[in-house]
């Protein structure tokens, strides 16, 4: 009850001139409670004066931004040599907590050059309130040091660690097989099947799947042990 979730596809649903945004085709998610007009948003780039706008015209006012992983494409910064928008522009428009993970404050900064009291720092899974809806953020590294995923009323926002096709990389620095392993048959075991997966890009023919067809179909599931999943990295 009280419910505002958004997905949002950069390139088509905002940022819609920009080529980059088009290609790289992430997803950003507001997050809140109708009854206050209090949102989150999640994996700011590109546009933020879109999204705040987007946010506006439902009657929401953003009250914090949270950030699945560093990558530039998800928090801003330069990539492949350009500079994409994302916290740094979104903090010159309102005030509010970037909330990551300990293991990723570092590369935030290095990244964004968003650092120090602008960003709220949680070590491990936690929840965050906004209005009164409840967001459980997940501490899943493999991806990154510092990835993370968000729970919140049977809506799971996956990031780039888990896609309805595939996961994310682990070639990337900070990438980890192994640590995306433990996450996806431990750290996520507790979402449950009937929770609708919201992935960070849209990789896929459909833009949502349940977890439960997630786990049924996408072939980071087939694997039962570690080594088989090492197998597919090209380690044993």
């Amino acid at each position: 009850m009280g419910l505002y979730f958004k997905q949002l596809l950069s390139g088509r649903d905002f940022a819609t001139d920009d080529m980059i945004a088009r290609q790289m085709r992430n997803f950003c998610y507001l997050v809140g409670y109708t009854e206050t007009g209090e949102a989150v948003v999640i994996d700011p780039a590109y546009n933020v004066d879109d999204l705040i706008q987007i946010a506006g015209e439902d009657g929401m006012t953003l009250v914090g931004a949270l950030a699945t992983h560093y990558h530039p494409d998800h928090i801003g910064g330069s990539m492949m040599g350009h500079q994409l928008i994302g916290i740094a522009e979104l903090l010159n428009q309102v005030q509010i907590p970037i909330h990551v993970q300990a293991a990723e404050a570092e590369f935030v900064t290095k990244v964004s050059g968003v650092g120090g009291d602008d960003l709220v720092i949680h070590d491990g899974s936690s929840t965050l309130d906004v209005g009164n809806i409840p967001i459980e953020l997940i501490h899943c590294p493999g991806h990154t040091p510092g990835s993370q995923t968000f729970l919140v009323d049977g809506h799971f926002l996956g990031g780039d660690t888990l896609f309805i096709d595939g996961c994310g990389r682990t070639d990337l620095p900070g990438g980890d097989p192994s640590e995306l392993y433990t996450t996806l048959t431990n750290r996520l075991a507790h979402v449950p099947d009937d929770a609708v997966l919201f992935p960070g890009h849209l990789y896929s023919a459909e833009p949502c799947q349940s977890m439960g067809d997630t786990r049924k179909y996408n072939m980071v599931f087939a694997p039962k042990t570690a080594e088989q999943w090492l197998m597919m990295f090209g380690q044993n």
